[in-house]
Order: structure tokens, then sequence, then C-alpha cells
């Protein structure tokens, strides 16, 4: 999937829902840090906050060439809490 251009529905597929399923699992767990970060879009984040898993998902949706698996295995490595 590395070099190929994802559709707007990605996370509709079976891939797409299983890396939802782990960025959820990763929000949901204390191993992680996934705090929320700033955004400078106050329209769609009151508080500027944009929590974890939407900032990823939006990150994926922007990049279609890069592979989703591999970013999300480098995603768990570079957030778990040792």
């Amino acid at each position: 999937m590395a070099l190929t251009k994802r559709k707007q529905d990605f996370f509709e597929t079976a891939e797409g829902v299983e890396l939802k399923n782990r960025l959820e699992m990763m929000q949901s767990s204390d191993k992680y840090n996934t705090q929320p970060s700033y955004s400078p879009k106050s329209d769609l984040y009151e508080d500027n906050l944009i929590p974890f898993m939407d900032k990823h998902i939006n990150y994926l949706n922007s990049h279609p060439l890069l592979d989703p698996i591999h970013y999300i295995s480098n995603l768990e490595l570079v957030t778990r809490i040792r």
C-alpha cells in the first residue's frame, strides 16, 4: 500500500477499520502518551485541542503515499510510555 494513492473512504475498508481500532486502543490505554495537542482551527475544536485520533487520521488522509501500517507501528513505538 506504500506507493498507491489512497481514496477518501480508506477508513471504511477492512485495513482502515483495523488501523482506526489500533488508534482507539492506543488512545484508551494508559501505556501510550495520547494527550490532545494544540490546533489553530478553533471553528472545529472550540478549546483548540485536537484529539489524538483525529490528528493522526487527518495526517494519514493528507499524506496518501504514506504506508499507514508502518506509520501506526512507528506511532506506537514513539508514544509508548516506558
